[in-house]
């Protein structure tokens, strides 16, 4: 069982940072995309997998405005 199945992690963007860049989007098509203005649109379903989980990573060590973060979801929350 790989650690990603059992601590569920979700990213999430601060608005207030974020300049539109668009990068994380380029890295991990399968949880963000972008809205007309090129801010990204995070999905709000829990990462799922090693590759994702690593693809996510590092979308959050190459924002250039530091505006992503991923965070640890409880088993409780939705």
């Amino acid at each position: 069982m790989a650690l990603s199945d059992i601590v569920k992690r979700r990213i999430r963007v601060n608005p207030i940072l974020c300049n539109g860049y668009g990068y994380c989007a380029e890295i991990v098509p399968e949880l963000i995309s972008l809205d007309d203005w090129g801010f990204p649109i995070v999905s709000t379903k829990t990462i799922d997998g090693d590759k994702v989980l690593r693809l996510a990573e590092r979308a959050v060590t190459t924002c250039p405005r530091l505006a992503l973060l991923i965070e640890t979801v409880r088993p409780d929350s939705h």
